[in-house]
């Protein structure tokens, strides 16, 4: 398995659009944070509690989460738009060992990015927002909550990438299930289409980012939900890459 790990971690380091779309994360959740941090500033008489500045300065997410899916797609979609895929089959048959090494790396590299972002852009916006009385356990709990959902978002893409294969496809079911669909299902109607839309996808993961509730779920029990989504995905694709041909 070390050897497995070793290859991927050469794979996903030595491809340049891995770079790029990790440093795009980057800019993405600091860029935005400053700037929300700083035009509220702008408009407010005195200091920003740190507790809404802790908000603004990861509103990023929003945008960095789709940077995050696009890439967990990449890392396995990539390989079979070039073919590259069934030299790594032939170098390790046991497709679940293949994918799980891809996972592993996929993760680690995530959980160290976005945590770097994610506690850049909180420090710098309580900088910027001048916020007293700052808790430390809060904003512990604000990095480790973005972090862990942006994470889930790539291996999230990493699912549909192995279920759908094709990247373009992936990356628009991505958009789609992570942006478009959960604001949809907010239109809803009724208690049954509240329910619906609070259970869905992103809808109940971005709490964990929030550290609010939405009425059912809490911040934890709705990335919980996040995560079975994630599982879905990821084990659907699991068992169509074992039946399929590369």
């Amino acid at each position: 398995m070390i050897d497995i790990l070793r290859s991927e971690w050469t794979k996903i380091r030595s491809v340049r659009s891995t770079v790029w779309t990790l440093a795009a994360t980057v800019v993405m959740m600091i860029g935005f944070g400053v700037l929300i941090s700083a035009s509220a500033r702008g408009m407010a008489d005195g200091p920003i509690p740190a507790d809404q500045a802790i908000r603004m300065g990861l509103s990023g997410a929003l945008f960095a989460q789709l940077a995050m899916a696009t890439l967990g797609v990449l890392v396995i979609s990539s390989e079979y738009r070039t073919g590259g895929i069934r030299t790594s089959l032939m170098a390790v048959p046991r497709r679940m060992s293949l994918l799980t090494g891809k996972i592993v790396v996929f993760t680690a590299t995530s959980l160290i990015v976005c945590a770097v972002a994610s506690a850049a852009t909180i420090g710098l916006a309580l900088a910027i927002c001048g916020s007293p009385s700052v808790e430390m356990g809060h904003v512990a709990r604000s990095v480790l909550g973005a972090t862990l959902y942006l994470t889930a978002c790539g291996v999230f893409g990493l699912g549909l990438g192995t279920l759908v294969r094709h990247t373009p496809g992936a990356i628009v079911s991505a958009i789609a299930l992570i942006l478009v669909l959960p604001t949809v299902a907010g239109q809803l109607p009724g208690q049954w289409g509240k329910t619906v839309a609070e259970y869905f996808t992103t809808n109940a993961g971005m709490l964990v980012v929030s550290g609010r509730s939405n009425g059912s779920l809490g911040p934890w029990s709705g990335f919980a939900v996040y995560l079975a989504w994630v599982a879905v995905a990821m084990i659907a694709g699991a068992v169509l890459m074992q039946k399929r041909d590369a």
